[in-house]
């Protein structure tokens, strides 16, 4: 199978979803790979690494996808690329459907098998989405403390604080793979952190393993309002993998916050758990309402796109080489985690999450494929 590469086009995205050595493979592999030219390099990858790979490149993203029977993203496929999806053609990338309604309906529109990392499963976890969570919560705390700086329109608090000085309260709601490493980060920086999470024995395995100024609180409503009075910094790091993410601090919540207090919302290219939060970019990152700074970067990653780029091609690799030598059709009969993958497959919706999310049709996805 042809597979191709191309630049990432979303503000600010310099990361690429295949690596030379990821290329190597690949060809090895008796897979024929094309990338776009400098699509790699704001990742540190030249050309001339790929070449030496064995790939070939092309001048343009459009003789790419012309070329490609499978082709690799990092971000979804924005407006200007859906005329270069095709009917029966594979796009593994990333999506988040349930934040786009116009996104999902131009997918479907195409008739193109759209495989997406984010709902990719093995057992309970997530692990194409995983190094992006790790990456998002430990850059949350970086970005939070940024903008707690009174330079950049917050309280002007210092995260850990000094001798005789309290120090910053961080509230992280949610207490996966993000708020994890959030927490620790927050943690490590001196933070008084408190972790939220509906999943008791999420809680007692925070509990255990985390430093001793790290707090595990049950979730409820009222809870994280009672928090939100005394928190400086509040990460949103909430996933329901494939749908969007719930709505857990409301508009008039923001009252209750102190002015030049930050939210981090990691959640929004999921919807956001932040009613208030809507996608910004890394040239215009923040927005202030009620006195409340909201950093919504929907591509957090895409700042450090050297270790970002090896992290995801480090997961990413063994399911391109799955899905290069199965094909849709028997990825989605094959293998589970590739079925849950499946987010549609020539024009119909095969994620439950993302129908629910819009009220559309959903078909199981290996009923889908039976009929490709």
């Amino acid at each position: 199978m042809k597979i191709g590469v191309v630049t990432e086009i979303k503000a600010q995205e310099n990361r690429v979803a295949l690596t030379p050595a990821g290329a190597d493979r690949l060809v090895a592999a008796g897979h024929p790979v094309v990338f776009q030219q400098g699509c790699g390099k704001n990742s540190g990858f030249e050309d001339a690494d790929y070449e030496k790979a064995g790939a070939r490149g092309l001048p343009t993203a459009a003789a790419v996808w012309a070329e490609s029977e499978l082709v690799l993203k990092v971000k979804e496929p924005l407006a200007s690329e859906w005329p270069q999806m095709r009917r029966g053609q594979i796009l593994f990338t990333y999506y988040h459907l349930a934040a786009d309604r116009a996104l999902t309906d131009a997918v479907l529109k195409t008739g193109s098998h759209c495989f997406a990392y984010e709902t990719l499963q093995v057992g309970r976890s997530l692990p194409l989405l995983t190094p992006m969570s790790e990456v998002a919560g430990r850059m949350a705390i970086q970005a939070g403390a940024k903008y707690l700086e009174r330079v950049h329109g917050g309280a002007g608090i210092l995260l850990g604080g000094v001798p005789g000085v309290k120090r910053a309260r961080v509230l992280v709601l949610g207490g996966g793979v993000v708020g994890t490493n959030a927490a620790r980060m927050a943690c490590g920086l001196g933070a008084d952190v408190t972790i939220m999470d509906l999943d008791l024995e999420r809680l007692r395995y925070l509990d255990e393993v985390m430093p001793a100024n790290c707090r595990t609180v049950y979730s409820t409503p009222f809870a994280i309002r009672e928090h939100l009075v005394h928190a400086d910094l509040v990460v949103g790091a909430v996933l329901i993998p494939g749908a969007a993410a719930p709505k857990l601090v409301r508009r008039e919540d923001l009252k209750l916050m102190r002015p030049g207090s930050v939210i981090v919302d990691v959640a929004v290219d999921q919807g956001g758990c932040v009613e208030t939060c809507k996608p910004t970019t890394h040239a215009d990152p923040v927005f202030t309402i009620d006195g409340v700074l909201h950093y919504c970067v929907a591509n957090m990653p895409g700042a450090v796109p050297r270790t970002s780029t090896v992290a995801l091609t480090n997961a990413t690799l063994s399911w391109t080489l799955q899905l290069a030598k199965l094909g849709a059709r028997k990825s989605v009969e094959t293998s589970e985690p590739l079925r849950l993958a499946a987010n549609a497959l020539d024009g119909k919706l095969t994620c439950r999450g993302v129908a629910d999310a819009f009220g559309l049709a959903y078909t199981a996805p290996e009923d889908a494929a039976r009929a490709l």
